[in-house]
């Protein structure tokens, strides 16, 4: 696959990073180092990618508030262009990180503008032949931004560009329903998901065997397994790489660091072992350092 620039369509968020100094105590205090950060699945991944040479384009939507203008401020010395619609009724996303001392983390989340993603958004003349679109599952798995999310979808296909999709959440796909999320992005290139995801998708517990099913949909399906690497399937093959030693810190953006990675290598003709490695070396240093993005 090749791709003169990739148009990433999905969320930006405005991270609050908790980093506890131990276990919760409920109706109590909980000592923490708390950070604000830049964050948004689909923001994080067309930094990354941004930050690793590709010409990318963010379609998004942000509060006009100073979170969003602080966003869109970060995505620019990042050097990602933004076609990013501003809400003036909406705040800019907001997710809580709690990131527990061995490096793991649970967030709360508030999606705010993200919700209202619309079609008109979405810029047609962003999708061209040659070009890659990206989506956030996030923006599907909601039902205020999913016709914004069908439409990028829509609007790839009709240009003939190549594709891919990522799950982005478990639990929000579970209340979604598989069959309707496999049905939207059936024919997508590219399945990118963590093997909570693939379970979801496919009913099955082995990731190599969820990853074979997801095949019959997609042209190639990346599973990522945490500090067990990450696999690969596709033309009948299964790949498997393991995880790059890191020391961890902060796991957040850890998965949209590897897509960024993969996606990169990929586009620019690499075959899948070497893709997957470089996902795993990008993911390697996202957890290396508090944040999510580069």
């Amino acid at each position: 696959m090749t791709a003169a620039a990739v148009v990433v369509v999905g969320d930006v968020m405005a991270d609050v990073v908790a980093r506890l100094r131990g276990p919760i105590a409920t109706a109590s205090d909980t000592a923490a180092r708390i950070e604000r950060r830049a964050g948004g699945s689909a923001a994080n991944v067309a930094a990354w990618l941004a930050m690793l040479g590709m010409p990318t384009v963010l379609v998004a939507r942000v509060g006009d508030d100073r979170e969003g203008a602080e966003q869109l401020a970060a995505l620019d010395r990042g050097g990602v262009r933004t076609r990013v619609a501003v809400d003036a009724q909406r705040p800019t996303g907001t997710v809580v990180a709690l990131v527990a001392r061995a490096g793991g983390r649970s967030m709360v989340t508030d999606r705010g503008a993200n919700l209202a993603l619309a079609p008109a958004d979405v810029p047609g003349e962003e999708f061209r032949a040659g070009r890659h679109l990206h989506l956030s599952g996030y923006a599907l798995l909601d039902a205020g931004s999913r016709p914004a999310a069908r439409h990028a979808l829509a609007l790839a296909r009709g240009a003939g560009m190549t594709v891919s999709v990522d799950p982005s959440s478990a639990e929000p796909l579970a209340r979604v329903g598989a069959d309707r999320f496999l049905g939207w992005t059936r024919g997508a290139g590219t399945c990118l998901a963590n093997l909570d995801e693939a379970r979801v998708l496919t009913g099955l517990r082995m990731a190599a065997a969820a990853a074979r099913a997801l095949t019959a949909r997609y042209g190639e399906v990346v599973v990522t397994l945490g500090a067990r690497g990450a696999l690969w399937a596709g033309a009948g093959e299964v790949v498997r790489v393991p995880v790059t030693p890191a020391a961890v810190v902060d796991t957040t953006g850890a998965g949209d660091a590897f897509s960024a990675g993969f996606l990169a290598a990929r586009l620019s003709g690499a075959p899948a072992p070497a893709a997957l490695r470089a996902g795993a070396d990008l993911a390697a240093r996202a957890v290396a350092r508090t944040g999510a993005r580069p």
